[in-house]
C-alpha cells in the first residue's frame, strides 16, 4: 500500500452504528480495511476483503490480515463519528469518496 493512496478512502460503508461502531472501507489503491471503535479503543485492520473469515488465526498467520493502527483514547466511549475516527487513525476521505 503506497503511503498517500493507502491513507485515502474511496468507499466507506457503516456496518454498525454503536457498540461497536464499525465500517468496511476501501483505499484508493484497492485495499480493504475494517474500522472498529469500542470502549474508547479504535483499530484499523487490513484484510483480503469483507467476506473473508479474517478473524481466524490462520488468516493472520498466513500474512493475509493484520493490524494497521490501534489506539485507546481513554474515554471508554462506544460511539464515534466517522470524521473523528479517521482523524484519530490518520486516514482521510478521497474527494469523490462514497460514504453510506
Amino acid at each position: 500500500m503506497s503511503t498517500d493512496e493507502g491513507r485515502k478512502l474511496t468507499r466507506v460503508v457503516q456496518t454498525c452504528s454503536a457498540y461497536p461502531v464499525q465500517w468496511d472501507a476501501w483505499t484508493a489503491d484497492g485495499q480493504y480495511l475494517y474500522l472498529r471503535y469500542r470502549h474508547g479503543e479504535g483499530c484499523v485492520e487490513w484484510h483480503p476483503g469483507p467476506d473473508d473469515d479474517a478473524d481466524t488465526p490462520e488468516s493472520w498467520n498466513e500474512g493475509r490480515s493484520g493490524l494497521l493502527i490501534g489506539w485507546d483514547d481513554g474515554t471508554g466511549g462506544g460511539v464515534i463519528g466517522l470524521g473523528d475516527f479517521l482523524a484519530a487513525a490518520g486516514l482521510e476521505l478521497a474527494p469523490d469518496a462514497s460514504v453510506s
